[in-house]
């Protein structure tokens, strides 16, 4: 289970990155390439509360219990877990952050705990991809997902939409501090991920 966390002992010096990629961009493949050449965890904040319940702790009981009751679970809960987790992985290099930040609040809410911790958010890289080609992609993908979104362009274009509309606000946030670097993710799985490295490698050196 990857989102475990096992030590005690909080991590400085991280190099950490925010990857957003629409629907059909190929972000999990570049996140599990990222991972293993940069030495980073791949934290997803859903994967992290499934974790954090599963193992029964404080903040997993707490989300479960909100959950239950059909309420979302609130900021301060999920920067919680991810405050442990990083306070429990001092071996890693640095995060990969998927699927948090989502608004204005949880980005500066991330930028305060990693502060905290005498870190910070190092980059912020966006896979742009054009919609016509995430269509094609997912619809492909629907062919073998066995997921229902996969094979209805109308539900497709509005993922499109909602994730468009989620991430806008967290790059105008990263923006003004300069940050956020925008890939074209279309081309062979190599290509887009060459371009990545080089990014990383020039912010990192």
């Amino acid at each position: 289970m990857p989102y475990i966390c096992y030590e005690t002992t909080a991590a400085t010096e991280m190099f950490n990155i925010i990857l957003f990629g629409p629907p059909g961009s190929g972000k999990g493949t570049q996140s599990e390439r990222l991972v293993a050449k940069y030495s980073l965890r791949h934290l997803s904040t859903g994967d992290l509360l499934r974790s954090e319940i599963a193992a029964q702790t404080a903040l997993g009981l707490e989300a479960k219990k909100l959950m239950d009751k059909g309420i979302l679970v609130p900021d301060e809960v999920v920067v919680g877990m991810i405050s442990s987790c990083i306070d429990q992985n001092p071996h890693v290099k640095g995060f990969l952050f998927d699927g948090f930040p989502r608004t204005v609040a949880q980005s500066e809410a991330l930028d305060a705990l990693l502060a905290g911790k005498g870190s910070s958010v190092s980059l912020v890289l966006f896979l742009e991809v054009g919609e016509q080609e995430l269509i094609k992609r997912l619809l492909h993908r629907g062919l073998t997902s066995g997921r229902p979104d996969d094979t209805n362009e109308t539900v497709i274009r509005e993922r499109i939409v909602e994730y468009q509309r989620k991430t806008t606000v967290v790059a105008e946030h990263y923006e003004k501090v300069g940050k956020v670097v925008r890939i074209e993710g279309e081309g062979t799985v190599d290509q887009i991920f060459n371009k990545l490295s080089g990014v990383i490698d020039k912010v990192s050196a």
